[in-house]
């Protein structure tokens, strides 16, 4: 197996959240449970996703900020944030609460555009100004200005027993730098490097210049970088679905196996017509993993991760694959556990 240059330097975990419709509490606390175990393996982040109208985490800063209760060191992040959902100013303030509370350690990520669906629940979200409602990129250049803290208001001062500030309040000193750009194409990758933000690049991509995954998302990774101040050192996140089988007893191993392969029809070739190019996930041995990995011509040029786990396991089944990733494949990526 081939040695990478440099050696992994945050490894974390991306996960969804899913949850009984007729017992939500329970999803919500095994997802809970899940962020306290990846601290105490050693990883460097626990994200997760974002579903609006499903099964899953609707509101990801309400659930970071129980996280950062129960937490005291792991990084919290969100993968991502759709923005055509949110209203930028109250989005800054409730991540500066939460990132205070959380001592420094939210990460947020971020992606602009329409809401998925937005025909049928435009009137539901935004029954007066749907027409009007500007989803590009200047929604999280909002953001961003706010977090930063730029004024939000004409208006500063008392007035009558009360004191009023012309920005966003708390302001958490730090946090715009932790913010992310979640991005699938070349466009959005070379703007987040031209605004400042990190960038997440996922196992979901647009085939623009090539039709081979590493290809395209190394493209991506570059472009980032060639605009963003930092340069070659600007960070950047990685989050395929990997899925470590070490310590996986057989009934396992023979549901990811089918898992996977379920998956792979979509990964032949670009789908749909903005022709998305998926990943396949990558199912093996922590060294088989790794093997695959230093082969990637995009991971050769990161050092942090966010392993996607995969949607529908069970406890069980994410805490066996999250003690492989932090015993087997982390190291293996020449990452050690946070206290090692």
């Amino acid at each position: 197996m081939p040695l990478p240059d440099e050696p992994l330097r945050k490894l974390g975990f991306l996960t969804m959240g899913l949850f009984d419709p007729a017992d939500p509490v329970a999803g919500h606390e095994s997802t809970l449970r899940l962020i306290e175990t990846g601290e105490r393996l050693g990883f460097d982040g626990a994200w997760v996703r974002h579903r609006h109208l499903q099964h899953g985490i609707a509101s990801p800063v309400a659930m970071l900020a129980a996280a950062s209760q129960r937490t005291s060191r792991i990084e919290l992040g969100t993968a991502v944030i759709p923005l055509g959902w949110e209203n930028p100013l109250r989005l800054a303030e409730d991540l500066a609460t939460v990132d205070l509370l959380s001592g420094g350690r939210l990460n947020p990520g971020l992606s602009v555009g329409p809401p998925m669906h937005f025909d049928q629940v435009k009137d539901a979200l935004y029954p007066d100004t749907a027409d009007r409602e500007d989803f590009s990129y200047e929604r999280v250049a909002r953001l961003l200005r706010f977090v930063r803290g730029e004024p939000a208001s004409g208006f500063s001062g008392v007035r009558g027993i009360e004191e009023f500030s012309d920005r966003v309040q708390p302001h958490a000193e730090g946090l715009a730098e932790r913010l992310w750009y979640g991005g699938a194409s070349l466009r959005s990758a070379a703007w987040a490097g031209r605004h400042g933000m990190n960038f997440l690049t996922s196992s979901v991509v647009k085939a623009e210049e090539s039709e081979d995954f590493a290809e395209i998302q190394l493209s991506h990774v570059r472009a980032f970088r060639a605009g963003h101040p930092a340069g070659d050192t600007a960070r950047v996140c990685q989050g395929l679905v990997v899925i470590p089988t070490d310590s996986a007893t057989a009934a396992q191993r023979d549901k990811y196996a089918a898992y996977v392969q379920a998956r792979l029809p979509r990964t032949r070739r670009p789908q749909g017509p903005a022709r998305m190019r998926f990943a396949p996930d990558l199912l093996g041995t922590s060294e088989e993993i790794a093997e695959q990995l230093y082969a990637h011509a995009a991971f050769r040029e990161i050092d942090e991760v966010a392993f996607a786990l995969p949607f529908t396991f069970e406890p069980e089944d994410y805490l066996q694959i999250l003690t492989d990733m932090a015993t087997g494949l982390g190291p293996a990526l020449g990452w050690r556990p946070h206290g090692s």
